[in-house]
């Protein structure tokens, strides 16, 4: 970073906080929680200078430790669930994929949490999301933790790596290469600020082998393999929470015996003592963004319920996991979520109904967004199937624009942003009294300690911190997966 950026966030920061060669000090809490904060995370996300990028993202970061809002690790509350020391029908957590907007959105779930004492609200990105969205680790998590800090969050915050999935022809042509894709981005989410890891092997089990066991030993081993590969990154003093998966999202509902299968398979697969598996993701019938009719809506899903309680059972009572984590489920109607914890789910994936909010609901500057459709028309054609009305494809497609649009949907102005986080807080409030999370934050500070984890000043601020690493472009290629 040059003297003069150097400079310009002294500037910036004023009397608010400090950058010493020992690290941040924040002088006022209050001053660096406003317009201040804005002002950073913007930088840290769109300056043209990776240096001032950077130096932004360590000063958010390093505030977030300070000022009681870091990231951490929802491992210790599922390993109490695990354990029956609460009921695991009370409550089921949201874990949303903030895609668009991501600073606009995450400052709305952390004000509506705030105003209901919810605690247990975990923020996600998909493999593949990170690529159409332009969000890689270091930067989705710098915008949540902003988005913390901007609200007067104190306590946890859960960041998490979702569907690090496997791409079944890749690996079936060099397995070796993708699996390190993913080790890599393992070490890159982690290195990130993710504490959360959930890995997909689904996608490489085999229906074909004569036994259930032998189906589900693919998908056993690399989970563990890969559970192996997050404890390697952990820092000190850190259990990562790392869930496992046995259906692939819209394909056949899973069983108990699959699920006894992987477990049985992963444990004999385990390299050494280390923690395991906190949940397992299973398929109930649901898909990921819904099944699209002629007209542009969304199917009505027959969801079955008796298998995400039965499997979350055995989860529990034969495995000491907080139980089965169910996909594809926020373009259910709004009676459906209550169902979730009383049928013991652990939690819960949501990531297109939020951004269904931002393209439908009202908001979003009409001339915007047909831009965006209009983008799509011209760089996603490809994708269009045979017999697909527009706006069948328009709906599947329109996700790949936010990306490229990133900057445009942080600029939407003042009026705009007002009348899309309201229609946000809305579906926050009904999803968050039907998941039963209203009043859990003493549960969650019963049982999470965040461990602080101190960055080094970085280079760009004249210290000695490394630059972060970075995975290889091919680990993110992708696959289709995401809520």
């Amino acid at each position: 970073m040059t003297s003069t950026a150097t400079d310009d966030l002294t500037t910036i920061l004023g009397s608010a906080a400090a950058v010493t060669g020992a690290g941040l000090t924040v002088h006022d809490a209050n001053a660096f929680r406003g317009p201040l904060t804005d002002r950073l995370v913007r930088d840290a996300v769109f300056h043209p200078d990776p240096d001032a990028r950077e130096a932004s993202r360590w000063v958010i970061w390093s505030a977030s430790q300070s000022l009681g809002s870091p990231s951490a690790s929802i491992a210790e509350l599922y390993a109490a669930r695990g354990r029956g020391e609460f009921d695991p029908t009370a409550f089921t957590v949201p874990a949303i994929n903030v895609r668009a907007a991501a600073y606009l959105t995450a400052r709305q779930v952390f004000a509506v949490a705030l105003q209901r004492g919810v605690g247990p609200v975990v923020f996600e990105i998909a493999k593949s999301e990170m690529v159409y969205t332009d969000q890689r680790p270091d930067e989705y998590a710098t915008v949540i933790l902003a988005a913390a800090l901007r609200e007067g969050w104190r306590g946890p915050v859960f960041l998490q790596g979702d569907h690090f999935q496997f791409n079944a022809s890749r690996w079936a042509s060099d397995p070796a290469g993708e699996l390190e894709g993913l080790r890599s981005l393992i070490a890159e989410a982690v290195g990130a600020g993710f504490l959360n890891i959930d890995i997909d092997s689904s996608t490489l089990v085999d229906l074909s082998l004569p036994t259930i066991r032998d189906q589900q030993r693919v998908n056993a081993t690399n989970s563990a393999t890969l559970t192996d590969a997050v404890r390697a990154q952990e820092p000190s003093g850190v259990t990562v929470s790392v869930g496992g998966e046995i259906g692939e999202v819209g394909k056949a509902n899973s069983t108990e015996a699959e699920l006894r299968a992987y477990l049985g398979e992963y444990a004999m697969a385990r390299a050494n003592e280390t923690p395991g598996l906190s949940k397992v993701s299973i398929q109930t019938g649901t898909s990921h963004g819904g099944v699209v009719l002629p007209d542009g809506s969304v199917a009505p899903v027959a969801l079955d319920f008796d298998t995400l309680r039965r499997l979350s059972t055995v989860a529990r009572e034969e495995f000491g996991l907080a139980g089965c984590v169910q996909h594809g489920a926020s373009t259910l109607p709004e009676e459906a979520f209550g169902h979730f914890p009383a049928n013991g789910c652990a939690e819960i994936h949501l990531a297109t109904g939020f951004m269904n909010i931002l393209y439908d609901d009202g908001g979003l500057p009409a001339d915007l967004r047909t831009e965006m459709l209009a983008w799509c028309s011209a760089n996603c054609a490809d994708e269009r199937r045979a017999g697909d009305t527009d706006e069948q494809f328009l709906y599947r497609t329109r996700k790949k624009a936010i990306g490229p649009f990133k900057e445009a949907l942080w600029s939407i102005g003042p009026e705009a942003e007002s009348e899309i986080g309201a229609h946000l807080a809305s579906r926050l409030n009904v999803l968050f009294d039907r998941l039963g999370v209203d009043g859990t934050r003493d549960l969650v500070d019963a049982f999470v300690q965040p461990v602080p984890i101190t960055r080094p000043v970085p280079p760009s601020l004249g210290g000695a911190g490394s630059a972060p690493v970075l995975a290889d472009e091919a680990a993110f290629a992708d696959d289709g997966s995401g809520e």
